[in-house]
């Protein structure tokens, strides 16, 4: 009986494995335009440098942006800039569009 039990629930562990081996990662791209420094990046995706100081960030796209201090969007998360939104700043090192 606990054999059977295992043995099921390896199997339901190795479904749950090849689903996640088989579906692709996510494509999705936030849709619309960061503009970062006027520099436009149609809808974007992942980590963009913040080249000059003080800076700005433009979001007219559909999700998040976070803003971080550190360089290749590591470091604290400076703050959040959603959709519609301008943040200024003068420390930001790179900007993350989730």
């Amino acid at each position: 009986m606990m054999r059977r039990r295992m043995a099921v629930a390896l199997g339901a562990l190795a479904a749950a494995a090849t689903l996640t081996v088989a579906v692709p990662g996510s494509a999705y791209a936030a849709e619309g335009v960061l503009v970062i420094n006027g520099a436009a990046y149609e809808n974007p995706s992942g980590c963009y440098a913040v080249d000059r100081y003080p800076s700005s960030v433009g979001n007219h796209t559909d999700a998040i942006a976070e803003v971080h201090s550190g360089p290749d969007c590591s470091g604290p998360v400076e703050w959040l800039v959603y959709p519609g939104e301008t943040y200024h700043t003068e420390t930001a090192q790179s900007v993350f569009v989730l």
